[in-house]
């Protein structure tokens, strides 16, 4: 049995961090109905980016919310769920008509999660946005990319993913936990740019020590040290170093064939020429020759993988870090003692009846 097993949660189906934070619910147990448009609810019906992928484990529900019958049985689902989440912009949801406060009537315990870019509040809570905008304002994409170059944004990893989703699962889960001790839920005002500011907590430590500069590619995380870097290699592709710590910075030395002594690991004004002659040396040898060479050793160094080709690294494969073959997708994550990697379903279709049937 998976460990939110009983768990009720309703999707108000949307694009971005709350199809993400679905499927993270989902792939841990919890019975997640997602809420789609039908095609005759006057509006298009949302364009299905998530796929395979990030649709699975839970059913899909068709409704039309400006029919009374369909937000009747809406809110009855409301009224026996542990949670809710939506990614609408504010007051979109008080507009249909199903508000916190609303379905806090119909359901005193409701866990009401909402996640946006700017917050609930706020001068810009009410403007449009994206990943980049939210990261930008945070702080955290003025830090990430090359130095003499703009600022590059790191996929949406940052803003959707790890500052908004996976606040609103925390959050949520939280809220939960509260609610069944005390019968009251709450609502969740996950933002993107409050995640992501909160991402950089380590950044604004090292900061107030004098030990990181607003200078991008300056830092010992971003590139700006030679021994936590990629370098490109002679086939045109990738190996990832991160020898840190002294002992593991040996051991990169020694697999180079360099000493200590010509290659000091702090000697800061010398980095430069040090990024050089690290350059000049990965780029004698093709990727997966550098990784035989430092496999098994503590110096840090992998291969950089593509998506085709992560799947089949032997860890991953031991681990089922992927399932599936059609295309492979990624697997629940985390893993649970006791749990074994399995199969993960594809989500299904259900009807609205059937849904307030189920959940009767």
């Amino acid at each position: 049995m998976k460990p939110l097993a009983g768990v009720r949660i309703i999707e108000f189906d949307g694009l971005g961090p709350v199809t993400f934070a679905g499927m993270v619910l989902a792939d841990l147990g919890a019975d997640v109905l997602r809420l789609t448009r039908r095609a005759d609810g006057g509006a298009p019906v949302f364009a299905d980016v998530g796929g395979a992928v990030l649709h699975r484990a839970r059913s899909s529900v068709a409704v039309n919310l400006k029919d009374a019958d369909d937000q009747r049985q809406v809110m009855d689902l409301i009224s026996v769920a542990d949670g809710l989440i939506e990614g609408f912009r504010p007051g979109v949801m008080e507009r249909l008509g199903l508000g916190p406060d609303v379905c806090a009537a119909r359901n005193p315990r409701l866990v009401y999660g909402r996640v946006t870019g700017w917050g609930q509040t706020g001068p810009k809570a009410s403007e449009v946005g994206h990943d980049i905008n939210y990261i930008a304002l945070s702080g955290a994409l003025h830090a990430m990319g090359e130095p003499d170059r703009p600022p590059r944004p790191p996929l949406n990893l940052i803003g959707d993913y790890g500052g908004g989703a996976m606040m609103l699962v925390t959050g949520v889960l939280a809220a939960i936990i509260e609610a069944r001790r005390t019968g009251s839920g709450r609502v969740v005002d996950a933002a993107m740019t409050d995640g992501s500011a909160l991402l950089m907590s380590l950044f604004h430590a090292l900061a107030a020590r004098g030990l990181w500069s607003d200078a991008r590619g300056a830092n010992l995380l971003d590139g700006g040290a030679p021994f936590y870097r990629c370098f490109a290699c002679r086939d045109g592709r990738f190996v990832a170093v991160g020898a840190l710590e002294p002992q593991f910075y040996a051991a990169l030395l020694a697999g180079l064939g360099l000493s200590a002594e010509e290659a000091p690991q702090y000697d800061i004004p010398h980095w430069p020429a040090l990024h050089a002659r690290l350059e000049a040396i990965f780029a004698t040898r093709d990727r997966d020759d550098w990784a035989s060479r430092f496999e098994g050793s503590d110096a840090c160094v992998t291969p950089v993988l593509t998506l085709e080709e992560a799947p089949a690294h032997p860890h991953n494969a031991a681990r089922q870090t992927w399932v599936g073959d059609s295309p492979p997708q990624p697997a629940p994550a985390p893993r649970f003692a006791g749990s074994p990697a399995v199969a993960v379903p594809e989500g299904a279709p259900l009807s609205l009846d059937d849904a307030t049937t189920r959940w009767a």
